[in-house]
C-alpha cells in the first residue's frame, strides 16, 4: 500500500492530465452526443429529432455502410503493415549488432515527418501525370499496362491511402515492441538456448509471451488509430473516393453543414473504438483461459 503522502503526490500529478483529458476529449464527446439528437445546420435553431439521425445512419444511408466497409478494409491493411512489419523488424533487430541504431532511426523516421509532407510525397509517388515513381517503376520493368491513377481509381484508392498510414506508424510500433523484447531477461534466453531451442521456438515460447501485455497495448493503439484515421486519406483523396467514416463525417459537417448527423457519425466512431477495445480484451482473455 502507498503511504498517505504518496497517494496525495500521485493524485497531484494525475489531476492536470485528467483535467486536460476531460476538457479536450470527454466534453467534446458529450457535446457531440447531445447535438446528435438534433437536426442542425450550425446557424438556424436546433430541431430535436431524437434517434432520427441514428435511424437514418443504420437503415437509410447507403453511403455510411459503404464508408464503414471501406474503414474495415483500411484498418486491416494498416494493421498488417504496422503490426506485422513492426514485429518482424523488431525481431530482426534482436539478431543484428552492426547498424542496429541506423536501422531503428530510418524505420522510425516516418513517425516524425509531418502529415502534410507524407501526403505530398505519396501524391508524387502515385501520380499519373506527370508520371510518378510507382508508375515509372512499373514501366521500367515492362509492366506499364498496370500503370494507373492510383488515387482516383476506385479499385486501388483504399490500398493507396492505407499504405502511407501503415508506413507512417510502423516505426513507432517497432520501437515499442523492440523495447519490450529488450526487457526479456537474458538469463532465460540463455537457458533456453542451452536447452537447444531454435530461434522460432525462442520467439514463440519465450519472447512473445513475455511481451504479451505490451503487444495488447500496441494492438489497441493500432486498431483505434486506424478506425480514427482521417488526415492522410483526406489529404490524398480529399474524401472524394474511398470514403471512410471519418472523412464522411467531415464532409457531412463542413460541406453539407449537417452537424446533427455528423455528430451521430462521430459518436458511432467513439462507440466503434470502445467495442473494438472490448473485443480485443475479450479475445486475449479467452486465449489466456
Amino acid at each position: 500500500m502507498l503511504p498517505h503522502r504518496s497517494k496525495k503526490s500521485v493524485l497531484f500529478f494525475l489531476l492536470p492530465p485528467l483535467l486536460f483529458y476531460g476538457l479536450g476529449v470527454l466534453i467534446p464527446v458529450v457535446q457531440s452526443l447531445f447535438i446528435s439528437f438534433f437536426d442542425w445546420d450550425g446557424i438556424s435553431d436546433m430541431e430535436f429529432v431524437g434517434f432520427g439521425n441514428y435511424a437514418k445512419m443504420f437503415t437509410g444511408d447507403k453511403v455510411f455502410w459503404q464508408a464503414f466497409g471501406n474503414s474495415m478494409i483500411y484498418m486491416v491493411i494498416c494493421l498488417i503493415l504496422q503490426l506485422a512489419g513492426a514485429l518482424l523488424v523488431a525481431t530482426l533487430l534482436m539478431e543484428i549488432t552492426k547498424g542496429r541504431e541506423l536501422v531503428k532511426t530510418l524505420y522510425l523516421l516516418p513517425a516524425v515527418i509531418s502529415t502534410v509532407a507524407i501526403g505530398f510525397l505519396f501524391q508524387r509517388i502515385y501520380s499519373m501525370n506527370p508520371v510518378g515513381l510507382l508508375n515509372r517503376i512499373l514501366q521500367s520493368i515492362g509492366l506499364g499496362g498496370l500503370s494507373r491513377p492510383w488515387l482516383s481509381d476506385p479499385h486501388t484508392i483504399l490500398a493507396a491511402v492505407s499504405i502511407p498510414e501503415g508506413w507512417r506508424f510502423s516505426g513507432l510500433y517497432m520501437l515499442i515492441i523492440y523495447a519490450a523484447f529488450m526487457s526479456v531477461p537474458k538469463d532465460i534466453e540463455e537457458a533456453a538456448r542451452l536447452d537447444g531451442v531454435n530461434e522460432w521456438q525462442l520467439f514463440a515460447k519465450i519472447r512473445f509471451p513475455y511481451i504479451r501485455p505490451v503487444w495488447i497495448t500496441t494492438v489497441i493503439m493500432a486498431v483505434t488509430y486506424a478506425l480514427r484515421g482521417f488526415d492522410i486519406p483526406y489529404l490524398l483523396s480529399n474524401g472524394r473516393y474511398g470514403q471512410l467514416v471519418t472523412t464522411y463525417m467531415y464532409r457531412t459537417a463542413f460541406t453539407n453543414t449537417n452537424y446533427g448527423y455528423a455528430s451521430a457519425l462521430s459518436v458511432f466512431i467513439v462507440v466503434e473504438c470502445v467495442v473494438a477495445i472490448g473485443l480485443i480484451f475479450g479475445f486475449m482473455k479467452r486465449n489466456d483461459d
